[in-house]
């Protein structure tokens, strides 16, 4: 699929669940299916901030925001702060929107904490902001279109745990949250470590390494595990980690002693399960993600009724399904590049 016909894609309806608790991460949630308006009222300027478009995942999340943008018929400009130590560029980034005239904001935050005063000010301006993807803690965001990473981590630890039940034999596990002090990565661990520990299987984690989302970072904190586990049998941790492993792992032999599995997905990811590399991931169908935060900047400039914390229901993926997924519910086309205006 090309960029120019993006635009044309009927996506809709699709599975997400709705939290019954206003931003709260851990609430119960709704199922329903979503469908998105037809069509904005006017050319609205939607103004997009994200962490960095350096990977596959920000492709796609790219790639649905340029997507929706053009279906709905409204502007978008869209920044990427180059990677989540620019905090202050990120700031100055919505700042700029701010006094630019934005009608409204989406962003994908780099801090947790760090981007309330400058979403407070984009409130007491009358600018709807719309929390894509990471989490922040202000109370004064009118959207948010994400799930939760403790879930994610859950749901491949879930896998895991059922392929190793209580009485099977022992397996090992290396795992691999992220950079240490990330909100999302933390999250991840907890859920990671709620169902391994939670399902009395047979899974053992005998090494967790916290460490950035670099090839370079992943592979050495990899190699150092199998160094001092031998015995190891799977390596679980972010999509970095399961791209850079493979390798690794093939260059010492060890494919078919170790298995790799991730708790988020990439093209890199999607790859390797079709080519029988990567056991498994959880989606959190990004695309979708992107699709629903500009359909909510809509609705809310428009006044009209919108879900104020809307997640793709999220699933695994691995040989067995891989090939009745939508790839376009997750993925940005092959040969789709980062678009920053519409």
């Amino acid at each position: 699929m090309s960029n120019e016909n993006s635009k044309n894609t009927t996506w809709f309806p699709y599975d997400i669940e709705v939290g019954n608790s206003e931003f709260n991460m851990y609430s119960s949630r709704t199922l329903k299916q979503y469908i998105p308006l037809e069509k904005a009222e006017k050319s609205w300027n939607i103004c997009v901030c994200l962490p960095h478009v350096k990977d596959s995942y920000w492709h796609s999340v790219n790639y649905g925001i340029v997507s929706e943008s053009q279906r709905l018929g409204v502007k978008m400009q869209l920044v990427e702060a180059g990677g989540y130590a620019n905090l202050n560029k990120q700031i100055s980034q919505i700042k700029d929107f701010i006094a630019n005239g934005a009608n409204a904001i989406v962003i994908g935050a780099i801090s947790f904490d760090g981007l309330n005063q400058v979403i407070r000010e984009a409130k007491e301006k009358g600018i709807p902001v719309i929390d894509i993807v990471n989490d922040v803690s202000s109370t004064d965001i009118s959207a948010k279109s994400m799930v939760y990473f403790g879930e994610m981590g859950y749901k491949i630890g879930q896998y895991l745990a059922e392929r190793h039940p209580k009485g099977s034999k022992i397996v090992k596990v290396g795992w691999f949250p992220g950079p240490a002090g990330a909100d999302w990565a933390q999250a991840a661990d907890k859920g990671f470590l709620d169902a391994i520990y939670g399902s009395d299987s047979a899974v053992r984690i005998v090494e967790t390494k916290f460490g950035d989302t670099s090839k370079d970072t992943q592979s050495r904190l990899v190699e150092e595990t199998i160094e001092f586990h031998p015995d190891l049998k799977y390596i679980v941790g972010t999509a970095v980690t399961a791209e850079a492993s493979y390798d690794l792992l093939r260059s010492r032999n060890l494919t078919k002693d170790i298995k790799i599995m991730s708790y988020y997905y990439t093209s890199g990811v999607h790859k390797g399960i079709q080519r029988g590399q990567i056991l498994a991931a959880t989606t959190d169908s990004v695309v979708i993600q992107g699709r629903v935060a500009i359909d909510q900047a809509i609705r809310i400039l428009e006044d009209k009724s919108y879900d104020k914390h809307v997640g793709p229901t999220l699933f695994v993926i691995d040989e067995n399904n891989i090939n009745q997924v939508d790839r376009t519910a997750i993925l940005s086309p092959i040969d789709f590049k980062p678009i920053y205006n519409i």
